[in-house]
C-alpha cells in the first residue's frame, strides 16, 4: 500500500458547514494520529491540541477508543456521502461506480492509510469479529439502492441487506489488499475495473 505521510498544509479535513466544538476536538484527534499514530494518542494530547481542558475530552469520550469510533464513523461516512449519489433509480453500473469510487476514495485517505501503516490491528474486529457503524452505514446505502433499483427492475431480485452485504465483503479485499495484487501486469486500474464487472454481473437482472 502507498505510504501517505500526514501533510499539515493539505491534509485538514474538509470543512464542515456549522461544525460544533465536538468536531473540534475530532479533529484534533485526527491531527494527533496523523502525527505519532493511535499507540501514542491520549485523551489528554487531545485535549492539549484541542486547547481545552483534560476533563472537558473526558466528559466527551471516557476512553480512546470511543473516540476512535466516533472519529472513524465521521471520516468514512463523510466519504461514502461525498463519493457517492445514488439518486434515482440506479443500474448496476450506476452501483458499480460508486463502490468503485468509496473504495478508492478510502485507499487513498490519509487517516485510513495511517492507521493500516501503523496500527493495522484497530481494523481487525471490524473484519473478523464484529461490523462497525461505518460499515452498516454503507451497508444501508447500498440496501437502499439495490431496493429501489429492484422497485424500477433494474436490478437482479433478492433480500437487498443480503445483496449489500455480500457487495461490501468483497469490497474489503480492495480496499486493504489491493497493493498486494498490482505489480507490472496488473495496476490498480485493472483490478478496479474487475471490482466494477464483479458489482455489475452480481446486480444485473
Amino acid at each position: 500500500m502507498a505510504s501517505h505521510r500526514h501533510n499539515p498544509a493539505g491534509g485538514q479535513p474538509p470543512a464542515r458547514e456549522q461544525a460544533g466544538p465536538r468536531d473540534g476536538y475530532l479533529d484534533a484527534a485526527r491531527e494527533c494520529i496523523l502525527d505519532v499514530g493511535w499507540k501514542r494518542t491520549t485523551l489528554t494530547e487531545v485535549a492539549r491540541r484541542a486547547g481545552v481542558s483534560r476533563m472537558t475530552i473526558y466528559r466527551a469520550w471516557p476512553d480512546m477508543p470511543a473516540l476512535l469510533g466516533d472519529l472513524m464513523t465521521r471520516e468514512w461516512g463523510g466519504l461514502v456521502a461525498r463519493g457517492v449519489d445514488l439518486s434515482g433509480p440506479p443500474t448496476p453500473q450506476q452501483v458499480a461506480d460508486a463502490v468503485a469510487a468509496t473504495v478508492e476514495a478510502l485507499r487513498d485517505n490519509e487517516l485510513f492509510t495511517r492507521i493500516v501503516e501503523l496500527d493495522p490491528e484497530l481494523i481487525l474486529p471490524y473484519l473478523l469479529a464484529r461490523r462497525g457503524r461505518s460499515q452498516e452505514l454503507v451497508i444501508g446505502v447500498l440496501a437502499g439502492a439495490v431496493a429501489d433499483g429492484q422497485r424500477a427492475g433494474t436490478i437482479r431480485s433478492g433480500d437487498p441487506v443480503t445483496i449489500a452485504r455480500g457487495v461490501v465483503l468483497a469490497a474489503h479485499g480492495f480496499v486493504l489488499s489491493a497493493h498486494t495484487m498490482v505489480d507490472d501486469a496488473v495496476d490498480t486500474a485493472a483490478l478496479d475495473a474487475e471490482l466494477r464487472t464483479l458489482v455489475v454481473r452480481s446486480l444485473t437482472p
